[in-house]
């Protein structure tokens, strides 16, 4: 998993190099320049604790992405979504405060920067089914499984 950070706050994270997120991320953070290192202090602890099964511990990780209000109340919702359960997008959509914007909510989870600590992972189809995955639908059953959300 690649992390990208300035000052303890995360602006990306995912399972694909960090060139890739680093390309996604806004001009102005990307102008703040990228220096490879092992790790980042707390936030890589907090990771590292996730993985050996304290599953609250990506609560702990403070983050920023840019983008429209809409995208906010989303991502803001989403990590409000308790470890071991998953919701539609529909009822992310509600709890955004747009019933109606299920799409859209697709759309921002795609957008979501800074996966799985904004946990898109967790946001599946009405009825249950997975839905997609920007790092593919192998890493989201994994997550959900570790989380217990899947037996």
């Amino acid at each position: 998993m690649y992390l990208i950070a300035h000052e303890h706050i995360l602006l990306a994270a995912g399972f694909t190099s960090a060139e890739e997120l680093a390309t996604r991320l806004e001009k102005s953070d990307y102008d703040l320049g990228i220096n490879p290192v092992k790790a980042i202090p707390i936030i890589s602890d907090l990771v590292n604790d996730y993985f050996a099964g304290d599953l609250t511990a990506l609560n702990g990780i403070k983050v920023r992405q840019p983008g429209p209000e809409f995208s906010q109340a989303v991502w803001k919702a989403m990590r409000k979504i308790p470890v071991g359960t998953t919701m539609s997008y529909s009822d992310l959509a509600s709890r955004a405060g747009s019933p109606n914007a299920v799409r859209a909510v697709g759309s921002v989870c795609a957008r979501n920067l800074i996966a799985p600590i904004v946990p898109c992972h967790r946001v599946v189809k009405t009825g249950g089914d997975l839905g997609n995955y920007a790092f593919g639908l192998d890493y989201k059953e994994q997550l959900l499984r570790h989380e217990g959300a899947l037996q």
